[in-house]
């Protein structure tokens, strides 16, 4: 056996137990929702204090997610050629950072500037985190691992409106700023304790801009992977459209208050939750590709609900947001599979195609926010239409997928 191949097998040995690293990881992923549902409460308290419009405010979203999408084209690039750690644990001191700027803004312009700082740094650790995975174990191991990591990280988008709320209620938005720059600066010390390097120094890319660009080149280029970041993207878009939209469906559609965010976070978290234990249950006996067909089976059937519901009757709880627990079932169950196929297709770059997966799927977060949710947010039919088409853009970019890949139908063994 040679010795770059020899290099290519090893496994490092890892210093932290796998529940251990899988709760480090999620805790990683956790800052993206955090950031961006623990604020959306408080929207209407800081469009007062700066005069802004429910347009302008939204823009606080958008930008921070059009930059997390710009940043995750070189997260994992960066990780593939000085390491995960060293990476991860800078984004986490921009993130600290930017999350006082927020608070301390004086107006909109700066909270608009500290926000694009945040989402240059927010998208590190689940980028990285996945390379991490993905470097250490494989097979339905990886997968196990991946989905206990997206069960996890469930918690936090459940929880962080719901924090937000409190918050809001006991000091203002601007505590809320300082909640995210005390959650960073713990993972930050966490991850400098306890994660280790699982990208040794003889498999790391040259960090070079003729190199970089051939790769990513390489990578655009390949209509695979193209088509598996699509998937991905779209279907989370779906799910994402209520969470961008929750001021409306909660203020408006539903009529409740700042403390009753959980009424459609926690049933869509718990769905994505659900799932995803569902997806770590099977992953020694399903195929990947098994699996996300059986997930698209459960958001057709979440999709067809939620149109029926809205086209009879006014938006009420629970039936407004069963429809999206069902969803985010069939969401979480396909994404750990539809991840793994694209991480596999180019082995030595993984945190790029990481980069690539992330950048798409918070560009398209971004598009969803920003051009989606206003156009459609005023009424529960036209939000649960534009589900629909999002998913049947997911579908059909997996269908492309996999004639592309030239696969046999999952269903049959």
């Amino acid at each position: 056996m040679t010795e770059s191949r020899t290099t290519e097998n090893r496994r490092p040995a890892l210093p932290i137990t796998l529940p251990a690293l899988a709760t480090m990881l999620a805790a990683l992923a956790m800052i993206g929702p955090f950031t961006i549902d623990t604020y959306l409460p408080s929207f209407p308290h800081i469009a007062a204090d700066f005069a802004a419009t429910p347009a302008q405010l939204q823009q606080t979203l958008s930008l921070y997610l059009f930059t997390t999408a710009l940043m995750t084209l070189f997260h994992g690039t960066l990780s593939d050629s000085f390491g995960r750690r060293p990476v991860i644990l800078w984004s986490l001191a921009a993130y600290i950072v930017a999350s006082i700027g927020c608070a301390l803004a004086s107006g909109l312009p700066q909270l608009l500037f500290w926000r694009a700082v945040q989402g240059l740094a927010a998208g590190a650790g689940i980028i990285v985190g996945r390379a991490v995975i993905r470097d250490s174990l494989e097979g339905h191991e990886a997968q196990r691992l991946m989905s206990w990591v997206t069960m996890i990280f469930g918690i936090a988008p459940a929880i962080a409106p719901v924090v937000g709320g409190w918050l809001q209620g006991l000091a203002g938005w601007r505590f809320i700023f300082w909640f995210l720059a005390v959650f960073g600066a713990c993972l930050l010390a966490a991850t400098a304790l306890r994660l280790p390097e699982t990208h040794p120094q003889a498999a790391r890319q040259p960090f070079r801009a003729a190199v970089l660009m051939r790769n990513y080149l390489q990578l655009g280029g390949d209509l695979k992977l193209v088509l598996l970041c699509l998937t991905i993207a779209f279907n989370f878009s779906g799910f994402f459209l209520y969470v961008v939209s929750a001021p409306a469906v909660i203020y408006n559609l539903l009529g409740l208050g700042e403390t009753d965010f959980a009424w459609l976070f926690v049933p869509g978290i718990g769905g994505v939750m659900i799932g995803a234990y569902l997806s770590g249950r099977t992953a020694r006996v399903m195929p990947p590709a098994r699996a996300v067909s059986i997930g698209y089976r459960v958001m057709c059937a979440a999709v067809l609900c939620n149109l029926a519901y809205c086209a009879m009757w006014p938006p009420a709880l629970p039936w407004t947001v069963l429809p999206v627990m069902l969803y985010t079932v069939g969401m979480s169950f396909a994404m750990p599979g539809a991840t793994l196929l694209a991480l596999e297709l180019f082995p030595q770059l993984r945190g790029m195609t990481s980069s690539l997966q992330g950048f798409a799927h918070s560009l398209f977060a971004g598009l969803t926010a920003g051009l989606v949710s206003p156009l459609v947010s005023g009424s529960a039919l036209t939000l649960a239409l534009a589900m629909a088409v999002l998913l049947a853009c997911g579908w059909g970019s997996w269908l492309a997928y996999r004639s592309a890949a030239g696969a046999p139908n999952p269903e049959k063994p």
